[in-house]
């Protein structure tokens, strides 16, 4: 099946799960005609189409419960129950049980064009050995979450970074467009829950992020308590897209909530899947981060290690550490190089397509 014949069956079956936003989907394709890199973060649905065919033995192993749409900017910060900042995978909404291999292929692509778009400085070989290290060295260790109160580490000067100006956040949240019409009761309801006092007075706005997502429903509420700015959100849920690429009925589970739980982590408190809504908190440093965000002088190794340790993480929770242990003892040491090169010049026919 070519691109877009998939990309117009996507959509279809997407409009059966949800309210699909038209103004946000076309501003989605026009973002994906700008790069590879946004390319590949909105067309998750294609990528589990095709991943197993283009990678063949390499996408094989045990399955864990994977995060699925797993790239570089899919990490961010937030605060645990005790205050400390932690720093890991910050969305989870492709979530579906698939070989291991999945998320570190994923991750590892994402690399390679961010590499090519001048967004880190590496060599791609080595971006790959980088993110394969991390997560054999966490298998080994069990895992331990990214808290980074305790210690000065290149990691934590990275994350950091964007809190030295947090106006720029709230400026931003404050420019997008008021909502048209109030929010739905339930929604409504449930953003206040999350609230420190449910009567504050609230500011709905149309806020515009992510690429995967880009075209569901979004309802961002700003407000001031205490003296300082809050935010709360509440994003439309839908089924992984491998159930679309796998064939399979629509009306599984989402599973957000169950590797939230399962995998080794200190969670956020302000974040909470209520039937179809993910609720959660926004603030400078409980947000995403893009690479262009991060100081220019870093340790992108350091980056791309933690990245891959935080994917084992994650992976821990299904309980399959010595399996994969084996299996990725019997594969050669460059299969990660030669899965993700195969899969970019997968997704660069696909782009290319697109664009024409």
């Amino acid at each position: 099946m070519r691109f877009r014949e998939a990309n117009r069956r996507y959509e279809e079956w997407l409009e059966r799960q949800t309210v699909v936003l038209p103004e946000d989907l076309r501003l989605k394709h026009a973002r994906m005609r700008e790069g590879l890199f946004p390319f590949l973060r909105a067309t998750y649905f294609r990528w589990a189409q095709v991943w197993r065919e283009v990678c063949g033995k390499d996408a094989a192993g045990p399955k864990v419960l994977a995060v699925g749409d797993l790239h570089v900017e899919n990490f961010g910060t937030w605060r645990d129950v005790d205050g400390r900042p932690v720093w890991g995978v910050n969305d989870f909404d492709e979530v579906h049980p698939l070989p291991f291999a999945n998320d570190l292929i994923r991750l590892a692509v994402s690399a390679y064009l961010a590499i090519g778009e001048g967004e880190l400085s590496f060599a791609p070989k080595l971006a790959s050995q980088a993110i394969l290290e991390g997560y054999e060295a966490a298998l080994r260790a069990g895992g331990c979450p990214f808290v980074l109160a305790d210690s000065s580490t290149p990691l934590r000067e990275m994350a950091r970074k964007r809190l030295d100006t947090p106006e720029r956040f709230w400026n931003k949240l404050r420019r997008f467009a008021p909502l048209r019409k109030p929010p739905p009761t339930e929604v409504m309801r449930l953003i206040r829950e999350l609230l420190p006092e449910k009567n504050l007075p609230l500011h709905f706005v149309h806020r515009i992020a992510g690429l995967g997502s880009l075209g569901k429903q979004r309802f961002t509420a700003v407000g001031v308590w205490a003296g300082g700015q809050i935010a709360r959100e509440a994003k439309a849920l839908t089924p992984s897209a491998c159930l679309w690429a796998e064939g399979k009925p629509e009306a599984e589970e989402v599973r957000y909530e169950e590797i939230l739980r399962r995998a080794v982590r200190c969670p956020d408190p302000l974040v909470a899947v209520r039937g179809k809504w993910l609720l959660r908190r926004l603030s400078p440093d409980c947000f995403r981060i893009v690479l262009a965000d991060l100081p220019r002088v870093r340790d992108d190794r350091e980056l791309l290690y933690s990245m891959g340790w935080e994917t084992a993480n994650v992976h821990l929770g299904s309980g399959k550490a010595v399996d994969i242990r084996k299996d990725l003892k019997r594969r050669k040491a460059n299969w990660l190089h030669r899965a993700a090169k195969a899969m970019r010049e997968e997704v660069f026919r696909d782009w290319n397509e697109f664009r024409g």
